[in-house]
């Protein structure tokens, strides 16, 4: 339960936040591209280490296609984003309802066709959509993959979610998150919740594609080795055994020093007592 509170309450931030920078700067294309990026960072940093921050539907598909997540987890997982997401866009009116025009501002709808500002086509917006979140989840799932790369895991993909932004939203305003743009599109009704559906299934593709990329790209790491290293490990179990049995090469210098050292003393002891009879021959002389 605390991995799905967590999901809901990193997507209520990044909704929050990202479409609130939006409203608030007139659709500033720096500042919202920061805003979502770095809403992204301090999220990550912070729930990161116990559901791993996905905190968007379409990072939780490619995980699960990558058998990263259980299909438990990317069902609550999911539902979770999109709650959290609608919380963050009702904070969102809340705030604004009583300084603007929220028609006007449409909290951040992504849009195509005569809603959109650059009038971009479905088919441009759905083809935006697939390309730009194809680049951000295939960030995503190459910087996790490395365990020892954790710690600067969040920066990366903030700056990802940055870059995609800054060529997006003059576009579409940019997705690549289907919980963020179902919430804005639930609150503003009529063609706004008609138009949400490419913002949903462009992600998803793109998402799966990020997956089918990884999984090509690791596939002599992650799949074929699985084998080999199997492999690898019996042929050093045998190699294990054989130096057990068989004499090192320190083992093999140190028997002639051990022998030597043996003669050696024989050698002194059987001269003592030669040594002895002479004196004693010498003193019955006396």
């Amino acid at each position: 339960m605390k991995k799905y509170l967590c999901e809901f309450l990193g997507t209520c931030v990044l909704v929050l936040f990202g479409c609130g920078v939006a409203v608030v700067s007139n659709g500033n294309l720096v500042a919202t591209a920061l805003a979502f990026g770095l809403s992204i960072v301090a999220v990550a940093y912070t729930i990161g280490k116990y559901t791993g921050c996905h905190i968007n539907p379409a990072v939780t598909f490619a995980m699960w296609i990558d058998r990263r997540i259980t299909t438990k987890d990317f069902v609550g997982y999911v539902i979770a984003q999109v709650l959290g997401a609608i919380a963050g866009s009702g904070l969102l009116v809340l705030i604004i309802n009583s300084t603007a025009d929220i028609d006007k501002l449409a909290l951040g709808a992504n849009t195509f066709g005569e809603l959109s500002a650059s009038g971009i086509t479905m088919l441009g917006a759905l083809i935006v959509e697939i390309v730009l979140t194809f680049v951000f989840v295939l960030s995503v799932l190459g910087i996790t993959r490395d365990e020892k790369k954790e710690n600067v895991a969040p920066i990366v993909i903030g700056l990802s979610l940055v870059l995609v932004h800054l060529l997006g939203i003059g576009l579409t305003g940019t997705s690549v998150n289907p919980a963020r743009s179902l919430a804005p599109a639930i609150f503003m009704g009529g063609e706004y919740l008609e138009q949400v559906w490419v913002f949903i299934v462009g992600p998803l593709v793109g998402a799966a594609f990020a997956s089918l990329a990884i999984f090509f790209i690791d596939f002599e790491e992650d799949n074929v080795p699985k084998s080999i290293k199997l492999e690898k490990e019996i042929v050093s179990a045998k190699e294990i055994e054989e130096s057990k049995e068989e004499p090192t090469v320190e083992e093999k210098k140190n028997v002639p020093t051990i022998k030597n050292t043996k003669v050696d003393t024989k050698k002194t002891g059987t001269k003592k007592p030669k040594t002895q009879k002479t004196n004693t021959k010498k003193r019955t002389n006396n």
